[in-house]
């Protein structure tokens, strides 16, 4: 059977295709941008945090260098997450560059060939790190208790939706839509997946255990190349979601329950597309008509 092709509703409202380039390549994005954006990520997302944090402060709610009430801290990471993506896109303009949805991996394609690489990624992802709790005792996240998940059915539905539908979105847009293409231009492939993915491990050092941060990294790894072979950010983003389902059910040692949050997180991801496709910020496009436009080779 032939691969069909994951493409969203079509649209009488399309971008402006940004400037081609060879076919295969990444966006030419200079390497160096890929630091910067990964340094200006972190301070954009900090400044963000304390504007959420100083007018809480000031009324009266009370936080430490060691616990922010759990509203407070799923506020303060939306901002970090929405920091993410207004850094991406900010350097990737610098100099007068075009910039388009499609530049960031956001393009079909083809759909049995995606979920075949996702797949591998998620089971070669999880084999490794079962191999890994085991060897070295793992312990508990306690990422879900930051951000309170058993105090409240409001919070715990909030929580849910931050780490399985806003944080793969947001994460996906930098390090897989703009970092690892910005580094693709200095040493290739490989080199930029592993330092994409060490960093990706790394950054999440405040809400991971240390011991859990190379099994991050090694995620990220592979969802580099999950991007690289199907030239598409949705199997990303998907997978990451995925990722994200399971490992928050277990937390919360739910058992039927995961494959609904799974649904409910890819569902409210597809519905999301399809609002920025309607609103004209991505594109519908079949990947015969827009790829060869951009020079973008999908699936190779």
């Amino acid at each position: 059977m032939g691969d069909s092709t994951i493409q969203p509703p079509p649209s009488a409202t399309t971008e402006r295709p940004a400037q081609p380039t060879p076919r295969g390549a990444p966006p030419p994005w200079p390497p160096w941008t890929a630091p910067a954006a990964l340094l200006g990520a972190l301070l954009l997302a900090a400044v963000g945090a304390l504007l959420v944090d100083i007018p809480a402060l000031a009324f009266g709610v009370k936080i430490t260098s060691s616990h922010v009430p759990p509203g407070l801290e799923i506020a303060d990471t939306v901002v970090q997450d929405g920091a993410f993506v207004a850094v991406a896109v900010f350097f990737a303009q610098l100099g007068g560059r075009g910039v388009s949805a499609w530049q960031f991996g956001l393009r079909p394609t083809r759909l049995w060939r995606a979920v075949r690489l996702g797949a591998l990624t998620l089971v070669g992802f999880l084999l490794f790190s079962l191999v890994w709790a085991a060897a070295f005792h793992v312990g508990k996240e306690k990422l879900l208790e930051q951000l309170g998940t058993g105090e409240s059915t409001v919070l715990l539905l909030l929580s849910a939706a931050l780490t399985c539908v806003v944080a793969p979105i947001c994460e996906e847009m930098l390090f897989r839509g703009f970092i690892f293409s910005a580094l693709r231009n200095w040493k290739g492939t490989w080199p930029a997946a592993l330092i994409t993915g060490l960093t990706f491990g790394a950054v999440h050092a405040g809400s991971a255990p240390a011991i859990d941060l190379i099994p991050l990294a090694a995620l990220g790894v592979g969802l580099c190349l999950l991007y690289r072979y199907t030239g598409s950010l949705y199997p990303c983003i998907a997978a990451h979601s995925l990722n994200n389902s399971l490992a928050f059910g277990s937390l919360e040692n739910w058992g039927w329950q995961i494959p609904v949050l799974a649904l409910a997180a890819l569902g409210l991801i597809g519905l999301l597309a399809l609002v920025l496709i309607r609103a004209g910020v991505i594109s519908a496009a079949t990947p015969s008509a827009s790829n060869d436009a951009l020079g973008i080779a999908v699936g190779r």
